[in-house]
């Protein structure tokens, strides 16, 4: 039967495990954010901002 106590070695895999996740999660969502928006959907932006009779 497995032994499921997990000693300091596998601590610090889970932990560098953990950490590389959370620094390639960080970079993933530094490139969504610096995307340039679509001017389509710049469009329905402005005609969303203007007051009902404008449209």
């Amino acid at each position: 039967m497995e032994d499921h106590r997990k000693g300091p070695a596998a601590l610090d895999e889970a932990r560098l495990r953990q950490q590389a996740i959370g620094v390639k999660l960080r970079q993933m969502f530094d490139e969504v954010v610096n995307e340039p928006v679509p001017d389509e959907f710049l469009d329905i932006l402005r005609k969303a901002d203007k007051p009902a009779g404008d449209r």
